[in-house]
């Protein structure tokens, strides 16, 4: 074992403690953890930060499926196409990549706000998306389940045409349909009229072996299916028949991605990637900052992006600015901390290295 493969190890267990803390203390993010972590077989964020960097190459596409409408208000949330946008601004600064964001017509103009605050230009088509530096895509996805294939399938002949197809596809709170095909809210209400049927895509791209990650912070989720049988057992209204609306399925998504990253607030996921392919790929200017994190969530709720409480604010899931700009602040600073001690500390890491006690943990299985 290696000071870099501590450092990997105990920095992603750090950054994925950040990304699950629980200040409601209803437990959600710890049973969704366990499940996930068993799974990666290590640190979540930085098993994710690890397959985007070997998967994705320069000028390559990424698609980022996202945007949640919520039931009562007809608007998507702030959960989800902020915490995309962060990672696309990482994803084009570390690695060159062209993002682009596949959502329901409700988050268009949320994601086009936040595509000028961080500092890319975003373009509605293929080819301008080819043509232009620094540039990333937007797509609005049908919302009909029977129209949902033939959308997939355009989408692709299209991206094909302008030699754009996905290299990696990534579902950041994006409604996932049950075994039923029925999509829920947390508490277990369809919502099926309301959703973009994002999840068809997903499948879809999974069939053309692109290499699929999913972030969610309950299990109704697009990619939250991996987790499906843990789900059913521990998540309220996820068992079968254990949802409100009397379709028997439960809201479980069935829907599975390769690679699964659960966390209390989706956004906080996408944020802790971007701390973990800062450090993987060496470069601070990768890292996410709360000062955009600020302007973000204020721009969000001013082109109609929601809390998941139903107030037009900035604030997701009940998270104030505080807690998200203190929460990335925390990721960001163990992130540097990493950078400036590694000589300070050689010495240390040396000593416990001689130990043992890390022997065998820091091997992670790949996901695929």
């Amino acid at each position: 074992m290696t000071q870099k493969e501590l450092t990997e190890f105990n920095l992603g267990k750090s950054l994925d403690s950040l990304m699950n803390l629980d200040p409601r203390g209803y437990g959600v993010c710890n049973i969704l953890y366990e499940a996930a972590y068993k799974r990666s077989g290590g640190p979540l964020t930085m098993k994710a930060a690890e397959v985007l960097l070997s998967s994705v190459g320069e000028g390559d596409t990424v698609f980022i499926i996202t945007g949640f409408v919520l039931k009562n208000y007809n608007k998507a949330e702030t959960d989800g196409p902020v915490g995309a946008a962060a990672l696309a601004r990482s994803l084009i600064i570390a690695k060159g990549a062209k993002p682009v964001f596949i959502v329901p017509g409700e988050a268009a103009d949320a994601v086009k706000r936040l595509s000028a605050i961080m500092g890319f230009h975003l373009y509605g088509s293929f080819e301008e998306l080819r043509a232009r530096p620094l540039s990333a895509g937007i797509m609005e996805f049908t919302k009909s389940a029977d129209g949902a294939k033939k959308a997939s399938e355009s989408l692709w002949n299209e991206a094909n045409a302008a030699n754009c197809v996905p290299k990696f596809c990534i579902a950041i709170e994006a409604p996932g349909a049950n075994s039923r095909g029925v999509y829920h809210n947390a508490v277990g209400l369809d919502i099926s009229p309301l959703e973009a049927k994002t999840d068809v895509l997903f499948s879809y791209l999974k069939k053309k072996n692109v290499p699929t990650l999913a972030i969610g912070d309950l299990g109704n989720e697009c990619g939250m299916g991996a987790l499906k049988a843990h789900l059913e057992k521990y998540i309220p209204y996820a068992a079968p028949g254990g949802c409100s609306c009397g379709c028997g399925g439960g809201i479980a998504a069935v829907t599975a991605a390769d690679t699964v990253l659960t966390t209390t607030v989706s956004n906080w996921g996408a944020y802790g990637i971007c701390s973990a392919l800062a450090y993987l790929s060496r470069n601070k200017e990768v890292l996410y900052s709360p000062g955009l994190e600020e302007r973000a969530l204020r721009a969000a709720s001013e082109a109609g992006l929601i809390d998941m409480y139903g107030w037009q604010i900035p604030q997701v899931d009940g998270m104030n600015l505080a807690k998200n700009t203190a929460l990335i602040t925390l990721m960001n600073e163990c992130v540097l901390s990493a950078f400036e001690l590694e000589e300070t500390c050689r010495t240390w890491f040396a000593k416990t290295l001689e130990l043992g006690y890390f022997d065998g943990k820091t091997k992670t299985p790949s996901p695929h």
